[in-house]
């Protein structure tokens, strides 16, 4: 990334204007360049088959897609035209190939292709001499799977829900390595699904061990296993438990030692440091990444449909609950015109070979944080009356997030949140905070689109020329369709 041509600071408000630029990375590491011989004939020690899981990961992300169809983007008039940027905006089915980085299609395909892996290592550790030396990689294996799956159930089928997902059709829940070239599979439903990811959850968490990892983040380490079992269990709305795998992922409750430290060491970063270190395994806040083969570094700024100023405006406005003169210290920048954007993704390019000058862009994207798991926790605390509890972890994240933080003049209070959100009623006072700091903190991660889900969230986009798109709670277009590439071998549409 150049160095900024404007570098102004308003408030809380960066400008920076630059030119798009190829981040090209000469000499990326093994995981980015190359995927292990997945033949079952070399991979035979647990060191192998920990490098074969290296890759039981969805390769390609979700960013674009859900972000674009939250309540944080607004039709800018003009921008970058990509096709899955403008149908997830107009809540259309986007019409992008199999291979596009960033569509739902391409990601179907990858969550199945890192669910075939898992499985297949699961296979060699079953036919092994002797499956016991594999045990933490049969626990990676396991969650790697449940993931992938969980993932897909959320995007391409009815969001959970208790009362009807024994009747919402689901998603193929595969368990077994791909031996032939077309199979056919059954969705059966959301219920199935999320009984079968629990199972393969609570089978893998207790084998997971972090020693056995050369980078840990790379892999289903002990805080990432407990940090996806909290968000599994947030959406089942079992709380108790949310808190259980919380606690579990720090033992020592030291959240905030490991909380990206945003108004202290990064309000000081340039832009390219802030890109540099946003998605590095070095960073205690990601507790998993994995690389996908994205776009987002170089294009998610200028998206037509995008964060606008008016758009940051209103997601940032909840600083205000800290108290009134309060300022989050996101740096928030733009590239050209009302294409405002906060510093997190760094593209690196692989080269196809060596001397090639064409290549593919990448991103580290981080699948769970230190700051989703405090999120979760203090929602579970919420519905089960522990304001207290809420309470300190609001202000442990405020305390990371607010430019010149005082605990005296920015401490939160019930009735801050009373007053704040004009309700008498104190959970939902506590959630609606929760949600408009979750709302800030994942700004362009694709992660509000979730809430959205979880809470029926009503979303109205309205176009440039006026047209206003409403999608209700109970709009069936806020399920991804299952790509033709499924369909056609037998699994059924999702209507529309």
């Amino acid at each position: 990334m150049k160095k900024p041509d404007i570098n102004i600071k308003l408030r809380s408000l960066r400008i920076l204007v630059v030119l798009p630029t190829l981040l090209v990375l000469a000499g990326c590491e093994d995981f980015l360049s190359k995927e292990p011989d997945s033949t079952r004939a070399r991979i035979e020690t647990p060191k192998q088959v920990s490098q074969l899981l290296t890759t039981a990961y969805p390769q390609a992300g979700y960013v674009v897609f859900a972000e674009s169809m939250t309540d944080n983007v607004a039709d800018k008039g003009v921008g970058t035209d990509d096709k899955t940027n403008r149908f997830s905006f107009l809540f259309e089915e986007v019409e992008a190939s199999v291979d596009a980085s960033d569509s739902p299609d391409f990601y179907w395909a990858e969550c199945y292709r890192a669910i075939s892996v898992a499985n297949q290592a699961l296979k060699i550790i079953e036919e092994s001499a002797d499956p016991t030396i594999y045990s933490a990689q049969k626990g990676e294996a396991l969650l790697a799977r449940a993931y992938a799956h969980f993932m897909l159930v959320t995007f391409f089928s009815k969001f959970y829900n208790p009362q009807t997902a024994s009747s919402d059709a689901g998603i193929p829940y595969v368990t077994e390595p791909e031996t032939v070239v077309i199979k056919e599979y059954e969705r059966k439903t959301v219920a199935y699904v999320f009984d079968m990811v629990e199972k393969d959850i609570l089978a893998g968490l207790p084998l997971i061990s972090d020693g056995s990892y050369t980078v840990p983040k790379y892999h289903f380490n002990l805080a990432a296993a407990n940090a996806f079992a909290a968000r599994f269990y947030l959406i089942k709305k079992d709380y108790n438990k949310v808190i259980q795998y919380a606690n579990a992922a720090f033992p020592s409750n030291n959240f905030g030692d490991n909380m990206r430290p945003w108004n202290t060491t990064m309000q000081n970063m340039s832009p390219a440091e802030l890109f540099a270190i946003y998605s590095k395994a070095s960073q205690a806040a990601n507790l998993l990444l994995v690389e996908t083969a994205s776009d987002i570094g170089r294009y998610m700024p200028s998206y037509r449909y995008g964060m606008s100023f008016a758009k940051s405006q209103e997601i940032m406005s909840s600083e205000g609950l800290v108290s009134s003169s309060a300022s989050w210290a996101y740096p928030l920048y733009y590239r050209g015109d009302n294409n405002y954007f906060v510093p997190k993704w760094y593209e690196y390019f692989v080269r196809e070979s060596v001397n090639a000058d064409i290549g593919f862009p990448y991103v580290m994207l981080p699948l769970f944080t230190v700051e989703e798991l405090l999120f979760n926790r203090a929602e579970a605390n919420a519905y089960l009356g522990n304001q207290a509890a809420v309470l300190s972890d609001l202000n442990l994240f405020a305390s990371k997030r607010i430019s010149g933080y005082n605990a005296s003049t920015h401490n939160i209070t019930i009735a801050k949140v009373r007053s704040f959100y004009q309700t008498t009623n104190n959970t939902t006072g506590l959630i609606n905070a929760i949600l408009d700091f979750k709302r800030v903190e994942f700004l362009q991660e694709g992660m509000r689109w979730l809430d959205i889900q979880r809470y029926n969230l009503p979303v109205e986009h309205i176009t440039r020329d006026g047209q206003v798109i409403s999608i209700p709670a109970d709009s069936p277009r806020r399920v991804l369709q299952i790509p033709q590439s499924a369909i056609q071998y037998g699994l059924e549409k999702n209507p529309r």
